[in-house]
């Protein structure tokens, strides 16, 4: 006000016909409570804790309602229907502040005397064990964090993440959401029977690319941000509103209790939403889902376990049927390994010319060296494969490399389905153990081509992995008749659902090479001489 109040007085002292308009504070304010379902026998209301409020104000442009039970909301119209979860007969003062121009307000008061009768003590013992319990994002399970859609876009799949679901630790092990993983949702249960929850984010909130404006930030992706969490939020418990019994899954029943979080809190991934349905709990687990507060045609997804997830793997293939220790300096073992020879582009528009000459491919020192080289103006390297002489169906690959640094490599570990020169590319499927872009070399890959899905559609996925260049990693894939899990030192980081209608039932064969530039490799660094990828063995297990 004296601010304006300045500006008001200097334009008058410099021009008598300058007006600034109205600030005005709204006047006249009122406030009706109606709660649902009074009648003769019930004098507080029918149990379900429904109170209609009306307000009324002249010169006001909206309505912030502070319900009395630590939640508020807004309302332009100034008519809103709130429920009061606090079970029994209970009063609440609801104080709503009229809003006008220039953010002046004028408030009001009415004490609401109201009846609740929902209550799920089992669900304030699981979340809390009795006391104050810790949950973390279960991120080893599948749609750990998934997105579907409501019933009018999605009528066969609502209740489910029909749209995506991540793969374990798919949100964990990059730079744009490993905040996510670090979240630890605290439930408390007070002396006086009330749920309270507290979300430490260690700093950084995983926010959906839409709901990125309460940052003032735009990343164009989902992405981390600085953002306090601190303070503690009530929890109040409501029935659903969703009419489960229309799903068509008759072994799809959620329980039907809904968390509703006061101060705007949330549940790790924001989407601007603070409620959230429970669809399973127990002492150790808990799935819930929340509408996007954005898009309400869409559904989110969580899972949360009581303990951090571990991404520790124990591998189902134990007995080693073949390996390449490199222990016999020279050229690689002609009984394991043959030679993919020439140049073309071999479908990615790659740069370089595979040999199988020394300079490109040699063992020594017990280890496997695939040497991409500048010379005579491109490029030369080596593509080594077991085709026809060791090819199998199901098990476990390991292989121990330190991958080339330079702009432009692009080295893979792969797999080809044996049956390619009958069938062709992608019909023989492709299993892409490691793969690195020329780029950046801060992260490896894996992938799986089939028919349906291969190239830039393919199965796909990356993860964290800053030491590539530098140091070991053991890049390994698991292959069963039922899913295809790829890992970076026994850390899954994709899973694939295998099924009898993929090629992934048949025999494969191995390749490792080191391409130069090409659809991955991209742009070769113009002063680049030679790199190499170097190979501590390759195993399979069955």
């Amino acid at each position: 006000m004296i601010f304006f109040l300045s500006v008001l007085l200097l334009f008058s002292c410099q021009e008598d016909d300058v007006t600034i308009g109205g600030i005005i504070a709204p006047t006249n304010v009122t406030l009706k409570a109606t709660v649902v379902g009074v009648d003769e026998a019930n004098p507080n209301g029918d149990g379900s804790g429904f109170v209609t409020l009306k307000a009324n104000a002249t010169n006001a442009i909206s309505y912030k309602f502070d319900f009395g039970d630590g939640i508020s909301e807004v309302s332009p119209s100034g008519e809103i229907t709130h429920r009061f979860s606090v079970v029994g007969v209970n009063t609440f003062t609801v104080v709503v502040n009229a809003i006008g121009t220039g953010g002046l307000s004028s408030s009001t008061s009415v004490d609401v005397e109201v009846f609740s009768s929902f209550d799920d003590p089992e669900v304030k013992q699981f979340l809390t064990g009795g006391s104050t319990r810790t949950w973390y994002l279960a991120a080893s399970e599948v749609a750990h964090l998934g997105v579907g859609g409501n019933a009018d876009i999605a009528p066969d799949a609502f209740w489910f993440p029909s749209f995506f679901a991540a793969q374990p630790f798919e949100k964990c092990g990059i730079e744009i959401s490993n905040c996510l993983c670090d979240d630890e949702l605290i439930f408390t249960l007070t002396a006086d029977g009330q749920l309270t929850y507290q979300l430490n984010n260690n700093s950084g909130t995983f926010f959906n690319a839409s709901h990125q404006d309460i940052v003032g930030q735009n990343a164009g992706e989902d992405a981390c941000f600085e953002f306090d969490t601190s303070g503690t939020s009530i929890v109040s418990l409501a029935p659903t509103s969703i009419d489960w019994e229309t799903v068509p899954d008759p072994d799809f029943r959620p329980r039907g209790t809904v968390m509703n979080f006061s101060n705007n809190a949330f549940m790790g991934y924001y989407v601007s939403s603070s409620s959230y349905e429970i669809l399973e709990i127990s002492d150790t687990e808990m799935y819930v889902r929340t509408q996007d507060g954005l898009s309400p045609e869409l559904y989110w997804y969580h899972k949360f376990q009581t303990s951090p997830a571990e991404d520790s793997f124990q591998s189902v293939f134990t007995n080693l049927v073949w390996s390449d220790e490199f222990n016999d300096d020279g050229a690689p073992d002609a009984t394991k390994w043959g030679y993919d020879l020439g140049a073309g582009g071999w479908g990615n528009q790659e740069l370089q010319t595979y040999t199988n000459d020394s300079k490109n491919v040699i063992v020594e020192d017990g280890l496997l060296k695939i040497t991409a080289i500048a010379e005579n103006g491109g490029y030369t390297s080596a593509r080594l494969k077991s085709e026809n002489l060791s090819e199998f169906t199901y098990g476990r690959v390991e292989v121990r490399a330190k991958l080339p640094a330079a702009q432009g490599t692009w080295p893979a570990i792969w797999m080809l389905g044996a049956n390619f020169d009958e069938v062709g590319w992608p019909n023989c499927g492709e299993i892409d153990i490691m793969e690195q872009t020329g780029q950046d070399k801060s992260k490896t890959s894996g992938a799986l081509h089939q028919p349906d899905a291969f190239a830039g559609n393919a199965f796909t996925n990356e993860i964290a992995n800053e030491t590539s260049t530098t140091e070991f990693h053991n890049y390994s894939v698991e292959w069963t008749t039922d899913e295809i899990k790829i890992l970076v030192d026994d850390t899954v980081f994709l899973t694939y659902a295998n099924t009898d209608s993929t090629p992934f039932n048949l025999d494969f064969f191995m390749i490792l090479n080191v391409a130069m530039g090409g659809t991955l490799g991209g742009t070769v660094d113009p002063s680049f001489v030679q790199d190499s990828m170097e190979i501590d063995y390759v195993r399979v297990y069955q």
